[in-house]
């Protein structure tokens, strides 16, 4: 994966990296969405896998786990294996080979092994937030 996502500018400080919600969401809404094309018969791209749909079944996961943590912050020991559990969850629907691809895979990889304290799963739904709303340009 080409964009690499940082939540933490500082991450001792808990600085959000002031190009997550912009360039960086962008940039893999873009890259997501070209790996989830492909060129039919008549030359034009379509997107076959990626879909908006199918993404926003994680993006919604995602809220409602912050939202639960968000209600009862004691929870998080008992929330954060369900947030790791998505990582299972994108990777069983990338092997059904027509839902999402690895890019998308990486991505969810990449921004959950970044969640540690609940801080951390706001900045990821936040971001999740952001990307879904480029996504929508380059689907």
């Amino acid at each position: 994966m080409a964009v690499q996502i940082t939540f933490y500018k500082d991450r001792q400080k808990k600085i959000i990296n002031p190009k997550l919600f912009s360039q960086t969401a962008e940039a893999m809404a873009e890259t997501i969405a070209r790996a989830g094309q492909e060129t039919r018969r008549e030359g034009r791209p379509r997107l076959e896998r990626n879909k908006r749909t199918q993404l926003r079944k994680f993006y919604d996961e995602v809220l409602r786990l912050n939202g639960d943590i968000k209600s009862k912050p004691d929870d998080w020991d008992y929330v954060l294996p369900y947030v790791n559990m998505l990582i299972a969850k994108a990777v069983y629907a990338q092997g059904r080979n027509t839902l999402v691809t690895s890019e998308f895979v990486d991505m969810l990889k990449e921004c959950i092994n970044q969640v540690e304290q609940p801080k951390d799963l706001d900045v990821f739904a936040n971001f999740f937030e952001a990307f879904m709303g480029y996504y929508k340009q380059y689907e």
